[in-house]
């Protein structure tokens, strides 16, 4: 068979310096977003806790302690069945939801906390804590 040499298309040579050429432009482009999804989780957790915090200490204000560990934060949505003063507790809770961190999993919380009154904080991208997991947990004492 003769090639006309007319004939359109591209060789295979044409075609893999084509396929070599998106993977470095893809490789290039991941090693520069994939930082960057990090750093918008690691944000989105220490704004969630901040939010905790404050609906937190609007709780405090308004029944003049803080909830206690086992009521945890559902305390902030509705009003514990054990609470001391259940009129003291503002109708329609502290806050309208309680979000899961970044990493799909809930938010810690501990009162008495080790680092202070209360603890609030995410178990990280590892979604665990104690010995060695704490390393990139988030929480309020690291804000």
């Amino acid at each position: 068979m003769k090639r006309n040499r007319n004939e359109e298309g591209f060789t295979l040579i044409e075609m893999m310096v084509v396929i070599v050429i998106i993977g470095i432009l893809t490789t290039v482009v991941v090693l520069n977003v994939l930082p960057d999804v990090d750093k918008a989780a690691i944000t989105r957790a220490r704004a969630d806790i901040a939010t905790l915090e404050t609906a937190l200490t609007s709780y405090k204000a308004d029944t003049m302690v803080f909830p206690n560990t086992s009521q945890g934060l559902a305390a902030l949505k509705a009003a514990p069945t054990d609470m001391a003063q259940p009129e003291r507790y503002r109708p329609g809770g502290y806050v309208q939801r309680l979000p899961n961190d970044p990493w799909g999993k809930p938010y810690q919380y501990a009162s008495p906390g080790a680092h202070g009154p209360f603890d609030v904080w995410s178990m990280g991208p590892d979604g665990q804590s104690g010995p060695g997991g704490e390393a990139d947990d988030i929480g309020n004492w690291n804000l």
